[in-house]
């Protein structure tokens, strides 16, 4: 059976390493990942997207969150927590933690939080263009999400 056709994917970045946001921006424009990549650099920044507030107006509700968790004003962790709350809006969009720790507390603490993966940024660019590549493949190709 052939694949799907890969979506397109509106994918919110939530990463204040502005290294890190160019590799990512770099792996979806080198490898025409389907989708517009939208960018927050923290967790407020990041609410204020959800929310389409100040110079977010009208922007669209993410297909995915790609979540680092160590961030300055709101991490990752509390942001995980707000939008994983049983009264959130946003508790169906895919998120996955994208962060440079391995720490066993990390990995267990996103998956209590609901994160619906977790995934340990690779120190070389082939290895960190293969996990974002494979994200977007898997939610744009395999996995069927809740906001397309």
């Amino acid at each position: 059976m052939a694949p799907e056709a890969l979506r397109s994917l509106h994918v919110l970045l939530v990463e204040d390493d502005a290294g890190d946001v160019a590799m990512v921006e770099e792996v979806f424009a080198s490898n025409g990942l389907a989708g517009m990549l939208h960018h927050a650099d923290d967790g407020l920044a990041a609410l204020r997207f959800l929310r389409a507030e100040d110079e977010h107006a009208g922007a669209p509700t993410p297909d995915l969150i790609l979540l680092d968790l160590n961030m300055p004003r709101m991490d990752g962790r509390e942001l995980l927590s707000i939008l994983k709350d049983e009264a959130s809006e946003w508790k169906t969009i895919p998120v996955v933690v994208f962060s440079t720790s391995a720490a066993l507390e990390d990995v267990v603490a996103s998956y209590a939080n609901h994160a619906n993966a977790y995934v340990t940024k690779s120190l070389d660019f082939d290895g960190f263009q293969r996990s974002i590549t494979e994200i977007h493949r898997f939610f744009g190709e395999i996995a069927s999400v809740p906001t397309s």
